[in-house]
């Protein structure tokens, strides 16, 4: 039974569903529980809190924070405190620099004669600009048949209109998210691409700063993966958390609470135990 998706974006960033959509849907899925984790912010937690109020379901406020330990790494933090002041600074930082980077990708565009600017594309998608809003203007432009190829061809890293943007620290990352009395928990493994040593590796250094968890059931990872995932949570006293990631139709192939072919399964049990750790009454 499809229980929980504790990985879900919103328009809050590169999501194409409302706070309210996206729990709308996990009622209609049949799910008991959401986390809503948008990328570097929490603007659309408290939207979707009021929507699983009237709708039913139990909503987790969360936040995906893009970090780096050699290669981009992505943190997700649960029960985390949005006015903290921890999280207030850091997340205005994170709001400005990616401010400025799409600025750039706008002028780039617009040098060779893109009809783009910074300001249509806040009346065309709202306040939060991604690559994702430059890949689904790219598509409308014509210049894309979808926003995977216009990534591949336009606004992924080394391509012309990719500008990169300031990282944080994984270690800072993770403290950040503690010290707004959240849970840091290390998502999608196996998007990182290592071996089980560099997996380790990666998992310790992150430990050293307070990791609690790690994501060890998300879209498309098979029975196996998900074992070894799961053994490795164990071995490390990681608690264990699951997600679709749905993005909406920026991800078509993603389905809330169902992930890829309709093979995900996240139990209660996951966020009864990330309740407790965050010491959230149940």
């Amino acid at each position: 039974m499809r229980e929980i998706d504790l990985h879900v974006h919103t328009t809050a960033s590169d999501g194409t569903f409302t706070p309210t959509e996206a729990v709308k849907l996990a009622a209609e899925t049949g799910l008991r529980a959401m986390a809503v984790t948008d990328h570097d912010n929490m603007r659309g937690c408290a939207e979707a809190v009021r929507a699983g109020e009237a709708c039913g379901v139990e909503i987790v406020p969360g936040i995906e924070i893009s970090t780096k330990f050699r290669q981009s790494v992505h943190i997700l933090g649960y029960y985390v405190d949005p006015d903290a002041s921890a999280m207030k600074e850091t997340m205005d930082w994170v709001v400005q620099d990616r401010d400025d980077r799409n600025k750039k990708m706008a002028e780039l565009m617009a040098a060779d004669g893109l009809p783009v600017s910074y300001e249509q594309m806040h009346e065309r998608f709202g306040p939060v600009i991604g690559r994702p809003h430059f890949a689904r203007l790219l598509v409308e432009l014509g210049l894309a048949q979808s926003v995977a190829e216009a990534f591949d061809k336009y606004v992924e890293k080394g391509r012309k209109y990719y500008v990169p943007r300031t990282i944080l620290p994984i270690e800072r990352s993770v403290e950040i998210i503690r010290e707004s009395g959240g849970v840091p928990v290390l998502a999608h493994p196996f998007q990182y691409h290592l071996d089980d040593a560099g997996l380790r590796e990666l998992i310790e250094h992150c430990m050293d700063s307070g990791l609690m968890g790690m994501e060890c059931r998300y879209s498309g990872y098979n029975e196996n993966r998900v074992a070894y995932l799961l053994k490795l949570a164990e071995e490390y006293g990681l608690l264990t958390t699951g997600g679709s990631d749905f993005h909406g139709s920026n991800k078509p192939h993603i389905s809330l609470g169902r992930g890829v072919g309709g093979d995900l399964e996240v139990p209660y049990e996951y966020l009864q135990r990330l309740k407790e750790a965050a010491g959230v009454n149940p």
